[in-house]
């Protein structure tokens, strides 16, 4: 079938983990993980269109910490595409980027699974669900559940999911930091902080699975924990005041958001969350603050005529 002409968007989820158990280094350099992901309706927009030369565009409020060469995933996964099936070409891709950049909340790898999903309906390779998640697992621990979406537990490298059972929505404030932090230099400071420390065993948080059962936000706050949180505000001091001010304003918990600098604050409702990002952004302890709500879904093509 031809590529369709108007192109294809999909819409993908950032995430942040409600859990984030790391272990010790394994023989080939990584750490083991245990984490549960939950995806947020804060969204970045990928827009693919047949072309006769590869392009790439960013738009929103993130464009200009967007590369558009060879290091942006989204990019890599079109001309993999192209090399392994006769039937891709080259793209004029669109990113139009809400999702923050070197945040913690995975929007490189959200912005890699939407354009698997973007390149696989736009020249009809008619891929597997399998075939998108092993090409998932080769671009990054975080792009699998950027498939998926909703709430997940992880395990591996936080490439193994298995879904979780959820009940309720919740409601999210996120500050934050227009300077980013780098992954590898936050786990390193992790391995600097804790190498005299017993490991941490790896196994599902139970009092995070109860709490998302029961649908409780109460709970869940007094529950959720981030073994990265420590090294990040290592590195990053002033995020420790970000999180006793939302504490202090009416937040539920607080928590950094995987390796950071976003810190996501779990509210009791709506109303709460508005209340809060008020007070974050009349104390200046954040260079952005924004609200979502979680669960969402992964990946999903969005009509082009619905584009709001």
């Amino acid at each position: 079938m031809a590529a369709i002409d108007e192109g294809v968007t999909v819409r993908v989820p950032a995430k942040v983990n409600l859990s984030l158990a790391v272990g010790p280094l394994d023989e080939d350099g990584y750490h083991g993980l245990a984490t549960v992901f939950h995806a947020v309706d804060l969204t970045d927009d990928i827009h693919v269109r047949p072309s006769k030369q590869w392009e790439c565009t960013i738009t929103g409020p993130y464009a200009d910490k967007v590369p558009t060469d060879g290091a942006n995933l989204a990019m890599q996964v079109a001309h993999r595409l192209a090399q392994e099936c006769y039937e891709a070409g080259p793209v004029s891709m669109t990113i139009d980027k809400s999702i923050p950049v070197a945040g913690g909340m995975a929007g490189g790898s959200a912005d890699a699974a939407a354009a698997i999903i973007a390149i696989d309906q736009l020249f009809d390779l008619q891929l597997t669900k399998l075939d998108h998640l092993d090409l998932a697992r080769d671009l990054g621990s975080d792009v699998p559940f950027a498939l998926t979406g909703g709430t997940a537990l992880g395990s591996g490298r936080g490439d193994e999911l298995a879904p979780v059972l959820a009940t309720g929505r919740y409601e999210w404030v996120f500050a934050l930091q227009h300077e980013g932090l780098s992954t590898p230099a936050v786990y390193a400071e992790f391995d600097r902080l804790n190498k005299r420390r017993k490991p941490r065993r790896l196994e599902a948080p139970e009092e995070i699975l109860t709490a998302l059962r029961t649908g409780d936000p109460y709970e869940l706050a007094g529950a959720m924990f981030n073994d990265l949180q420590e090294a990040a505000i290592s590195l990053m001091p002033r995020l420790q005041d970000t999180i006793d001010v939302g504490l202090s304003q009416g937040a539920l918990g607080a928590i950094v958001s995987g390796s950071g600098p976003t810190v996501a604050f779990l509210c009791a409702d709506r109303a709460a969350a508005l209340d809060l990002m008020v007070g974050l952004t009349a104390c200046k302890v954040a260079d952005d603050v924004v609200s979502a709500s979680g669960p969402h879904p992964g990946a999903r093509v969005v009509p082009n005529n619905r584009l709001t």
